[in-house]
């Protein structure tokens, strides 16, 4: 009874208020023993903000340690079996939960209100799927898959791109959202997290089918977003041709609108300068940064190996030749394209000619330079003999143990994800044991959606930045994204530690906007 009257009593009172009472270290610190128990037992049974509901606690019938690091494990191991429970067939989210819960544990040990809080942030605001019907050239009816979760708006309108590619599920989307939600957070912007697409495959596809598609698309998302709700952009599959053909459905359902729904729009009708660039820039921004602090080294002369061929590794590869650094692989489904002295500004024209007018393969490439070799089936981790740098620009868990023993025999001293976590948890414990410094995607490819943010300030004031005044505000911004890890990563483990780092300076903005807002 006397249980019941105290939640009740909760309740009734505002969101600070309880949050302060229960949530608060030095709150709690003045309360006795049997106070502190009691209080902690109504915490699991859902008493206050940060408690997921429907959960069998992880410590009945046992104890927290008094030792801070066996504590910590506790609860880490505590806030993956609730994604488990849950979501336990969702492999990529699980390992993505995982690798974040792990970098918190230290807060986790400190107080409790942080693993609440993180339990909190597992579930989605909001999750859709949609039937997309679109019409092929032979005149059949097709149907796809649309999604689009809506992980956090604590921090601002849910942001984050659309992916086209017949891997898309909900364990991709939640997987991606989740992560979006600290890497926006990271930015320094006003920015939520959310994540879509489709199982479209857009490869073989023609120019009416695919516009065909995207407008079915638009038509079934275009209820859930909007400049101030939800803004997607592009991601594997999504360019600036499909950005152009999802915005004009969108004004053609909305009597004409011309607001800033979406974002990676042609810088002739309301985009930004240096979006398509953002990704591959940034990503080369932090490298630099993080070499200069942790290893007091340039990258101008380093030998870097890039996989990918996209928009991502070839801007990447760019801002590293505008650095003089040597870039010496890109790669694709089929393999690996190596030049052994590296790529001239020349060659990477003709491999984005190749790649982004073309849409053919590498080996159309390795046909017109004879200085370069062809791997057929093989990523560029092993074929590179001598290397000083790594960007893994592809897809999820393209790097692994074996890839990163290799690095590590050929001398690389520095990996920066610039995809979406790239880098199995394996290959990152072997990189780091290996004394390089690793550059986690939330934060080392925070560039896209960091000029995504620029791309709304603009449209939202109505003007248009120059190149090379987003250029410098990426620059900034990717400098603060360093430091705001390495920062965090001295502060709980050690300064190299960027991973951790990372995890934690996203996760306390987000917990610090879930705790104000209240239980919702």
């Amino acid at each position: 009874m006397q249980t019941t009257l105290l939640v009740l009593l909760i309740a009734s009172c505002p969101a600070h208020a309880f949050t302060n009472l229960f949530s608060s270290p030095r709150a709690s610190v003045a309360l006795n023993a049997k106070q502190n128990a009691f209080l902690r037992d109504l915490r699991f049974k859902g008493a206050v903000a940060f408690r997921p509901v429907q959960e069998t606690s992880y410590f009945e019938g046992s104890e927290l340690s008094s030792d801070k690091k066996v504590r910590a494990q506790q609860l880490v191991e505590a806030a993956v079996n609730v994604a488990k429970k849950r979501d336990g067939d969702q492999k990529l989210f699980i390992q993505t939960v995982t690798e974040v819960a792990t970098s918190l544990g230290p807060l986790f040990a400190e107080t409790e209100e942080y693993y609440f809080a993180f339990k909190h942030m597992l579930e989605p605001e909001q999750l859709h799927q949609f039937r997309v019907p679109w019409v092929d050239d032979a005149g059949r009816t097709r149907v796809q898959r649309g999604f689009r979760v809506q992980f956090s708006s604590a921090l601002g309108p849910y942001k984050g791109g659309l992916r086209y590619h017949p891997s898309v599920g909900v364990d991709t989307i939640k997987f991606l959202g989740f992560e979006q939600v600290f890497k926006n957070a990271l930015t320094t912007l006003n920015l939520g997290g959310g994540k879509g697409g489709s199982d479209f495959d857009p490869k073989g596809k023609s120019e009416a089918e695919i516009m065909r598609f995207c407008q079915s698309f638009m038509t079934a998302l275009e209820p859930y977003i909007g400049p101030n709700r939800d803004v997607p952009a592009g991601d594997i599959g999504v360019g600036g041709r499909e950005i152009g053909y999802l915005f004009g459905q969108y004004k053609r359902l909305n009597q004409g609108r011309f607001e800033g729904v979406l974002t990676g729009k042609s810088a002739d009708w309301g985009g930004s300068y240096v979006r398509p660039e953002a990704t591959g820039w940034g990503c080369v921004f932090f490298a630099e940064e993080a070499m200069r602090d942790l290893k007091g080294e340039k990258i101008k002369n380093k030998r870097c190996a890039l996989s990918g061929s996209g928009n991502v590794a070839t801007f990447a590869a760019q801002q590293l030749l505008k650095l003089g650094a040597v870039p010496v692989t890109f790669s694709d489904s089929s393999g690996t394209i190596y030049e052994p002295e590296g790529f001239t500004a020349e060659k990477l024209d003709l491999l984005m000619e190749v790649k982004a007018i073309r849409g053919a393969r590498l080996t159309d490439y390795a046909a017109k330079s004879p200085s370069s070799t062809y791997h057929a089936s093989s990523r560029p981790w092993c074929v590179v003999e001598n290397i000083d740098l790594a960007f893994p620009c592809a897809t999820q868990n393209e790097l692994d143990e074996q890839d990163a023993s290799s690095l590590i025999k050929a001398g690389c001293t520095g990996v920066f994800e610039g995809a979406n976590m790239p880098t199995t948890p394996g290959a990152v414990e072997i990189l780091e044991a290996g004394g390089g410094v690793f550059g986690p995607a939330k934060a080392a490819n925070a560039g896209g959606v960091a000029v995504s943010g620029l791309e709304m300030a603009q449209n939202a004031q109505m003007v248009q930045w120059t190149e090379a005044e987003v250029e410098a505000k990426l620059r900034a911004i990717m400098i603060e994204i360093y430091h705001q890890c390495a920062d965090c990563a001295e502060t709980y483990h050690e300064r190299s530690a960027l991973k951790e780092g990372a995890n934690i300076a996203g996760f306390l903005k987000v917990a610090a906007a879930l705790r104000e807002q209240g239980a919702v």
